[in-house]
């Protein structure tokens, strides 16, 4: 068995696409939308074969910070340069490092981004 995507509601559809799609060479599928709900979505293929699915409705509530459920996505960007290199660039693009790069009391090697809707992204070793 395995998870065959994890999906991710944003207001910005477009957006958070492109971020995917410049940081993580994703290809995306073409947009989907339900004319009854307005529910919209893109599933973004990443090339392991795991997906990640950007879906977006109207009236959407509030996102809550440290409640119940999903806490991050974690992308395994290769070694441990490749982990620092990625951290970099996010950075020098504006985006907020978290944490990291460090080892973990786990063993992880990893950082901690977020995208441009503060979804936590851990950039780890494979």
């Amino acid at each position: 068995m395995h998870i065959e995507h994890v999906a991710v509601w944003t207001n910005d559809l477009e957006k958070m696409k492109l971020f995917y799609q410049k940081y993580f060479e994703v290809e995306s599928t073409e947009l989907y939308l339900n004319p009854k709900t307005q529910f919209q979505s893109y599933f973004l293929n990443f090339k392991s074969g795991s997906r990640l699915e950007l879906t977006t409705k109207k009236f959407l509530s509030g996102r809550a910070a440290d409640s119940l459920g999903y806490s991050h996505i974690a992308i395994s960007v290769g070694e441990k340069a490749d982990v620092d290199r990625f951290t970099t660039h996010f950075v020098k693009d504006g985006y907020p490092l978290l944490s990291g790069p460090r080892t973990t009391g786990d063993g992880y090697y990893e950082a901690v981004i977020q995208d441009p809707e503060g979804n936590l992204i851990e950039l780890t070793t494979d």
